[in-house]
This record gives structure tokens, C-alpha cells and sequence, in this order.
């Protein structure tokens, strides 16, 4: 974990950089393909690689925060949804004693599982 945290810094990156730099004057005298072998086998691995587990730390961070918003977004609907459920139930109660007073058919309930409503 420690070494997850350090190599997956812009410090580290800046640090890699900085050590890649030593060997460049002796890519540059051995001409274009040194330079190539430099670029591709030296600079882009070590600093590259702190740079993709940065932009990693990043997303995982965003994807964190979003996943917290959604939670919480569902938690409130449920708690929304089993308000009204509840206030819904109360009308049912007072529909039912209305409709009994004036001679009515009592309110069906809808939402009763059908277990229930053939039992």
C-alpha cells in the first residue's frame, strides 16, 4: 500500500523524470536510435508509470464519490417512497370506513400480493 501511494505520486513521476534525465546526454551522442531506445525503454515505463496510476487514483476517487451520491440518492428514495406507502395505507383505512358509512363496497387494495387476494 505504501508503495502503491508513493509510486502512484507526481512527486514519484517528477523524481523518475529527474533520474531518466542522467542518462540522456549519452542517448543523444549515440545518435537516433539511442534517442528512440531512451524515449521508449527508459522515460515513457518509468514516468509513464506513475503518471496512469495517478490518472487511476483519480478515477477511483471521482467513482467513489459518485457511488456515495447514488447511495445516497437511493436512500432518500426509500425513505420517500415508504412515506407515501404509509400515508397511502392510512387513506386506504379512512376510504374503507367512508365507503362502509355510506353503503359503499369497501376500497380494494391494489397492492395486496396475489397470495393473499385468492386466499
Amino acid at each position: 500500500m505504501l508503495v502503491t501511494r508513493a509510486v502512484g505520486s507526481m512527486w514519484c513521476a517528477y523524481a523518475f523524470a529527474l533520474f531518466d534525465l542522467i542518462s540522456l546526454p549519452e542517448a543523444i551522442r549515440g545518435g537516433a536510435a539511442a534517442i528512440v531506445s531512451w524515449v521508449a525503454q527508459t522515460f515513457l515505463q518509468l514516468v509513464l508509470l506513475s503518471v496512469i496510476m495517478v490518472g487511476q487514483n483519480v478515477q477511483a476517487a471521482a467513482s467513489d464519490k459518485r457511488s456515495e451520491a447514488t447511495f445516497h440518492d437511493a436512500s432518500a428514495t426509500l425513505h420517500e417512497v415508504a412515506h407515501v406507502q404509509s400515508h397511502l395505507a392510512a387513506q386506504d383505512v379512512l376510504l374503507t370506513r367512508i365507503a362502509e358509512k355510506i353503503g359503499l363496497e369497501p376500497v380494494p387494495v391494489i397492492d395486496m400480493p396475489e397470495e393473499e387476494a385468492e386466499g
